[in-house]
């Protein structure tokens, strides 16, 4: 018998749930099915938001061709079967409507895979809809990127949920075979994770494990007990490795080597991409260690580099050591928290001028204009520096940066921005 979430999974645009943004009416995805007009496009969201779904319900309101391909399972020779099938059967449908190619996990596509795609894409012989859990400017070639637009999918909301819970529970013929009382969703709620796959198969899995009882109780209890006694039966899709590299990378901001170690083997055990998991921990030197020691990003860059060289099952090693080192590592998250601030600035105040002091002047008239005029070089300075204005005028005590001085390696930094810059970095 199929899972819940496959049985209840949605055939047209009006039993699709969330994603108003995109399919509410008047949104860019309903326009385009209800023109006919579906340009290329990726689907960029977590799991079990409705990726998959939403390629099949504009193929099937379309009625065209529907070819999907699995990255994971898929190299270059199956999308050019795909292509060339896609190529024949372009005139066989009354619609008249261009192919549709699905790509799933489309991150995992090699370069060359990608590459194998562009001439279909940019010719028209396919309408390429990828999904993918990646930033898609990092995981899809530049000219494949700029032949679609990208889609973002967020979580499910709590109401959608609910939805999706009372669609189960009044349409599902097994459900309805069953005596089923819902006294509590907190729990059901929180673990799903705005993720409608596992929330339909918590719920399919806490009603199966009361199956000699009369009545079927969901309740927070209830949810938890389930899951406990059998923490994978809900991830049919494979989905546990998001809460897991979760785990793991909190592990490592915590600075426990032994629960970081545990996590990785979990997912190394689990044949989780030894690429995913180095990317992981290249953003976590980052992110979490940061400037108390910025070896830590060159360790886990090398780290990434070794794994995709020579893969597994030798990559478990600097993906160990790597781990270990960042757990053990000083924690700051100074620069992150500084880009996020001024990231937060620059979308309020908006595109403030450059003083005129800090702009080049590679022609008369710029420097006629008193571009340049004033620009003190530093290293013509004691110490290599000199106190200038370097932010716009508007923005000149602005402060985005906050250094973490309980560690030697910032506190370093502190000092020496203190001598330089005297009140403006006394932290109050």
């Amino acid at each position: 018998m199929q899972p819940l979430a496959e049985r209840l999974r949605p055939r047209t645009l009006d039993d699709y749930v969330g994603q108003s943004h995109l399919v509410g009416a008047g949104a860019v995805v309903r326009r385009m099915i209800e023109s006919r007009r579906v340009a290329s496009f990726i689907l960029w969201g977590p799991p079990g938001v409705g990726k998959t779904t939403l390629a099949g319900i504009i193929a099937r309101t379309m009625q065209v061709p529907f070819y999907t391909l699995s990255a994971v399972t898929s190299g270059v020779k199956e999308v050019r079967e795909v292509v060339e099938r896609a190529r024949t059967s372009s005139g066989l449908f009354a619609s008249g409507g261009r192919p549709i190619l699905f790509i799933d996990e489309i991150h995992r596509f090699s370069k060359s895979q990608q590459d194998s795609l562009l001439g279909a894409v940019e010719n028209g012989t396919v309408t390429l809809i990828g999904a993918t859990t990646e930033n898609p400017s990092f995981e899809v070639i530049r000219p494949l990127l700029s032949r679609c637009q990208v889609y973002v999918l967020k979580p499910l909301e709590k109401d959608d949920l609910l939805c999706l819970m009372q669609r189960a529970l009044q349409q599902d013929t097994v459900l309805q075979s069953r005596r089923i009382d819902v006294k509590e969703t907190g729990a059901l709620l929180r673990l799903c994770g705005g993720d409608a796959r596992k929330l339909l198969n918590i719920l399919e899995l806490t009603i199966d494990s009361q199956a000699d009882a009369d009545v079927a109780v969901v309740d927070d209890a209830a949810v938890v007990s389930a899951i406990q006694q059998n923490p994978m039966a809900y991830d049919r899709e494979g989905e546990m490795h998001y809460d897991i590299v979760s785990a793991f990378i909190k592990s490592i901001r915590g600075s426990d080597p032994d629960a970081a170690v545990y996590w990785l083997a979990r997912m190394i055990e689990g044949g989780e991409d030894p690429v995913f998991i180095a990317r992981r921990l290249v953003i976590s030197a980052s992110e979490d260690i940061g400037l108390a020691n910025p070896n830590a990003l060159l360790l886990a860059n090398a780290c990434f580099d070794v794994v995709t060289k020579i893969g597994m099952p030798e990559g478990r090693i600097p993906l160990a050591e790597a781990t270990v080192y960042l757990a053990t590592s000083p924690k700051s998250n100074s620069a992150y928290l500084a880009v996020d601030a001024a990231l937060a600035y620059v979308r309020q105040t908006g595109n403030l001028p450059v003083p005129l002091h800090l702009r080049n002047a590679p022609t008369a008239l710029m420097k006629d204009l008193g571009y340049s005029d004033g620009y003190k070089y530093a290293h013509d300075y004691p110490e290599h520096f000199v106190e200038q204005q370097f932010l716009p005028d508007d923005a000149r005590d602005a402060r985005f940066w906050h250094p973490q001085s309980h560690t030697q390696a910032e506190a370093k930094l502190a000092e020496r921005m203190l001598r330089c810059w005297g009140e403006r970095y006394a932290e109050k």
